[in-house]
């Protein structure tokens, strides 16, 4: 029996220097589920909107990149938490999104969960992982560090709305890089309502900047930007990720190309075992070549003082 309430249709935002803003274009698409029904509008992101993105991206960038890793390890793993009280909508927009049963659809959220964990626990190890003293001729200290590239543009996969979504996200942030990410075309939702979690998990507003829309519109621009360090390609088809690449090369931009899958029946997939789409295997151990993706290596010498046969003189 009704209850003659009317039905509140959720209105998702994009999510821009830490605030919520419609496409300032004021254009929206049609999201529906894998069975063609109608979920919602999503905003349908311009130029502007890249190029507003990159300029909060730019903003947070020397706040974030500048905090210690030890701070930013407790705010990934906030994100986690946050996620974790929200896991129910999750799932449903995964489902929804994916094609999923309930229970797969749990298996995908609660590894995507997992993931932010992960990287959280990376964030103050990748730099005795990839940097230390290197043995020099010499009377100097010859050290090596890792430091974020800066402003990384990432096309969020395709078809792994969460957690391949979180896996490209996680990593760039985690070491210190502020991002612009480009969520799935056909499936933005998760992606949309990420930012809700991500601006109540004292991530300062502009770290991650989530834009929705025509994947190759929203991309030109950010590839060619003089104010974007690097790209990562995962969520570009073929011939769209050259075309990036050579628009990347004008200003040396770091380019992450995307995986290509030489394993079909790993596409097979279960509960146990989220879903391996985009090239990419997402519920395999993610190991550390995102996190370094987006690193530069710093190395500085410092003079030791007189060496004598009995070692240093201080």
């Amino acid at each position: 029996m009704s209850d003659g309430r009317l039905s509140v249709f959720k209105t998702y935002k994009l999510y821009v220097g830490g605030k919520f803003p419609r496409s300032e274009s004021g254009r929206v698409y049609e999201v529906s589920d894998s069975k063609g029904r109608w979920l919602a509008n999503a905003p349908q992101s311009s130029r502007k909107d890249a190029r507003d993105a990159v300029v909060a991206a730019r903003k947070a960038f020397g706040g974030w990149s500048g905090a210690t890793a030890y701070n930013r390890g407790q705010i990934l793993y906030r994100v986690a938490e946050m996620l974790e009280g929200r896991r129910e909508q999750f799932v449903r927009e995964v489902a929804d999104a994916e094609g999923l049963s309930k229970s797969k659809a749990a298996a995908v959220v609660d590894a995507a969960v997992d993931r932010w964990v992960w990287y959280a626990g990376w964030t103050d190890k990748i730099g005795q992982v990839v940097g230390g003293a290197n043995p020099v001729a010499g009377p100097f200290f010859n050290l090596s560090t890792p430091e974020p590239t800066g402003v990384v543009a990432v096309l969020a996969p395709q078809k792994s709305s969460f957690l391949g979504l979180v896996s490209v996200i996680a990593p760039v942030i985690a070491t210190g890089n502020t991002a612009v990410v480009i969520a799935s075309a056909d499936a933005p939702l998760p992606a949309l309502s990420l930012g809700e979690v991500l601006a109540t998990s004292d991530l300062p507003g502009g770290v991650v900047n989530i834009l929705s829309g025509k994947t190759a519109e929203i991309a030109a621009p950010l590839a060619s930007h003089q104010d974007v360090n690097g790209i990562d390609l995962t969520g570009a088809d073929a011939e769209l990720a050259k075309e990036l690449e050579i628009a990347a090369a004008d200003n040396l931009k770091r380019v992450s190309r995307p995986s290509v899958s030489h394993h079909p029946e790993k596409e097979a997939h279960s509960a146990a075992r989220p879903q391996a789409v985009d090239g990419d295997d997402w519920s395999a151990d993610p190991g550390t070549r995102r996190l370094t993706a987006f690193l530069e290596t710093k190395t500085v010498w410092h003079p030791t003082g007189a060496l004598g046969a009995s070692g240093s003189s201080y």
